[in-house]
């Protein structure tokens, strides 16, 4: 794919990136796409789907209670527990602000730890990444499930492929995961400030109308995935029928704000086009 020589000019040290098609193939890619990558928040859909793993196999539910009072699985996915961002303190009543929270998913790690008997880097290896073959992406003991995974392009175009067609889960559970958790909440998305309407799903972001965002202006209203401070970012398209993955060695900042939307525009004008089935 020509659009993915954009990043050529991103002014990082090294990148790699995949486009996956909804079928599973790849699309094209760059760099080196086996090198692994601090994720960084990009961590989060990849513990989200465990999770997802853990409701489908009966260890928790997704409406029990966990993390603060009156709070749930559910609330702890979309960011809605009251949760402060990087402290294990109630900032909100459950429900009432979507308060983007890395501490959230360390809870929901240490509930399904609890509710499994596994630890949760364990668990989530077992779940998701060995069926998924991801054998370049770890998550160190007692690391944070919100953050600290290592991953590689080529591992999560593998994630990538099985969010748009499951194999680990029931396609129903991805569908409810890319739905919106209580609509109309507003709430800081991080480096692009307060947003009305701050959509998320169960783990993964959803761009419905959001403006500025990082995904593309092209980008269809069913956009879900993630990105992270490390400069790393997943996106999947349901209407274009393909997701990217693009790892970098450069924290997020003004470089990425400026550079993936319009690269990301690119990605999905090649894949619209007369050449797009080669």
């Amino acid at each position: 794919m020509q659009s993915l020589a954009m990043i050529e000019n991103w002014p990082v040290p090294h990148a790699a990136a995949v486009v996956v098609r909804g079928d599973g193939s790849v699309a094209g890619s760059y760099g080196p796409t086996s090198r692994r990558f601090p994720l960084a928040s990009v961590t989060k859909p990849l513990a989200a789907y465990a999770v997802l793993v853990a409701y489908e196999e009966g260890a928790v539910e997704l409406d029990e209670p966990a993390g603060p009072e009156g709070a749930t699985v559910r609330h702890l996915l979309a960011h809605t527990s009251g949760l402060a961002f990087d402290e294990h303190r109630t900032a909100a009543a459950p429900g009432a602000r979507r308060l983007y929270s890395n501490a959230g998913f360390e809870v929901l790690g240490d509930h399904v730890a609890k509710a499994t008997d596994i630890p949760f880097a364990d668990y989530l290896r077992e779940a998701v990444l060995e069926p998924l073959g991801m054998t370049g992406t770890t998550l160190s003991p007692g690391g944070s499930p919100a953050k600290d995974g290592v991953s590689t392009a080529d591992d999560l175009a593998r994630f990538a492929a099985e969010v748009q067609a499951p194999r680990l889960l029931d396609p129903r559970t991805v569908l409810e995961a890319m739905s919106v958790v209580h609509p109309g909440l507003s709430g800081v998305l991080p480096g692009y400030g307060n947003q009305k309407n701050n959509d998320w799903g169960l783990g993964f972001e959803i761009r419905n109308g959001k403006s500025p965002h990082w995904t593309g202006g092209s980008s269809s209203p069913r956009t879900f995935g993630h990105f992270g401070q490390s400069g790393t970012f997943l996106w999947v398209d349901p209407d274009a029928g393909a997701a990217c993955v693009a790892l970098t060695d450069r924290d997020f900042g003004p470089w990425a704000i400026e550079a993936w939307p319009p690269f990301t525009d690119a990605v999905l004008a090649e894949l619209a086009g007369p050449h797009a089935a080669r």
